[in-house]
C-alpha cells in the first residue's frame, strides 16, 4: 500500500480567505516526518467574489477547480495499492474526492464529521459560501451543477454526518428528505463517540466496497481550535479527535481514502489549531502505514 498526500489548494466555497494557506501550511508542517509521495493542485489565479446575496458565488470557479482535482483522485485512486490523504482548502474539495472514490468503486460509503451540517442547496443557503453545499451535493441532494464532471453521487442511505450543531429548520428538512444518517454533537454526549462510529460503520459498510472519510476542522469547538473560518460552538474538544483516530485504525482495513478540510492559519491563535490539524493528519498516515502492512483485506460485509 502506497500512501499519497494531495494537497488541494482551493477556498473557493466561502467568502472567508485562509482555508487555502491552510493546507499550504499543513503540507509544509508533515514535509518535516512524511517522506512519501506528495502531490499539490493549485487553485487557479482568480479574484473570488464576497457578494453575500449571491446564492451562487464563484460557481464557475470553484466547477473548474475541482474538475481538475476529480480527474487526478480518479488518476490516483484507480490504483489499488494507493491510500490518498487529501488535504484542503476548504470543504468543498472533499466533493470531487469523494466522488473519485464512488468513480472507481461503485458502491462506496461516507462518514464525515463537522460542525456544519454541509447539507444546504442553492435555495436554502443562508450566505452563498457554496462549502455549505458540500455533503447534498456528495450524496446527490439537489445541488447538481456543483458534481457535472460526476453525475453518479454516493448514495445516502450508505452516509453519516458527525458532529454537526447549529442546524437550521431548512436543513434538518433537507436532511430528512434525502435520508442521511446524523448524529449532532449533543448526542456524542449522551451516547459517546464509540456507541456513534460503530453505528455509523454498520450503515456504510453495508454492501459497500469502501468508505471514504472525510474531517472538517469545524468538528472541533473555537475554543481548543479557533483557526476555523466558521466556528461551530458546542464543546467538541480535541481529546475526541484521538478517540476517533484510535477507532478509526481499527477499520483502517475498510477505509479507502481520507479527507481533511477547513483549517484557516489566518485565524489561528498560537497555532493550537494548527498543532490539532497535524496530529489528525499524522494519525491517519500512521493508520496508512498499518494498512499497509495489512495488505488487501478481505471485506467482512
Amino acid at each position: 500500500m502506497n500512501t499519497i498526500i494531495l494537497s488541494a489548494q482551493s477556498d473557493l466555497g466561502i467568502s472567508v480567505d485562509g482555508d487555502k494557506q491552510g493546507s499550504i501550511q499543513l503540507i509544509n508542517d508533515i514535509k518535516g516526518f512524511f517522506k512519501g509521495d506528495i502531490k499539490e493542485l493549485v487553485e487557479p489565479n482568480i479574484t473570488k467574489s464576497r457578494n453575500l446575496s449571491d446564492r451562487r458565488k464563484n460557481e464557475y470557479e470553484l466547477s473548474r477547480y475541482n474538475s481538475l482535482l476529480f480527474e487526478k483522485e480518479v488518476e490516483l485512486k484507480s490504483n489499488e495499492d494507493n491510500f490518498v490523504i487529501t488535504i484542503g482548502g476548504d470543504e468543498t474539495v472533499t466533493i470531487p474526492s469523494s466522488l473519485a472514490l464512488k468513480k472507481v468503486k461503485s458502491d462506496v460509503g461516507l462518514i464525515y464529521f463537522t460542525g456544519a451540517s454541509l447539507f444546504d442547496t442553492f435555495e436554502t443557503t443562508l450566505n452563498g459560501n457554496l462549502k455549505d453545499l458540500t455533503i447534498s451535493t456528495i450524496t446527490g441532494y439537489k445541488n447538481k451543477e456543483l458534481r457535472y464532471y460526476q453525475e453518479e453521487a454516493i448514495a445516502a442511505s450508505r452516509s453519516v454526518i458527525i458532529g454537526c450543531r447549529e442546524l437550521t429548520d431548512e436543513q434538518k428538512d433537507n436532511l430528512r428528505y434525502a435520508g442521511v444518517e446524523y448524529f449532532t454533537a449533543q448526542d456524542i454526549k449522551e451516547q459517546g463517540i464509540e456507541d456513534i462510529m460503530n453505528k455509523a460503520f454498520e450503515i456504510v459498510n453495508y454492501k459497500t466496497k469502501g468508505v471514504h472519510v472525510a474531517f472538517s476542522m469545524s468538528f472541533v469547538d473555537p475554543e481548543y481550535a479557533p483557526g476555523i473560518s466558521e466556528p461551530k460552538f458546542d464543546g467538541l474538544d480535541e481529546s475526541l479527535v484521538t478517540t476517533i483516530n484510535e477507532i478509526l485504525l481499527k477499520h483502517i482495513d475498510e477505509i479507502s481514502s481520507y479527507d481533511f478540510a477547513g483549517f484557516n492559519p489566518l485565524r489561528d491563535e498560537d497555532r493550537k489549531t494548527e498543532q490539532i490539524a497535524v496530529n489528525i493528519i499524522a494519525g491517519i498516515i500512521t493508520a496508512a502505514n498499518y494498512k499497509s502492512k495489512l495488505g488487501k483485506v478481505e471485506r467482512k460485509y
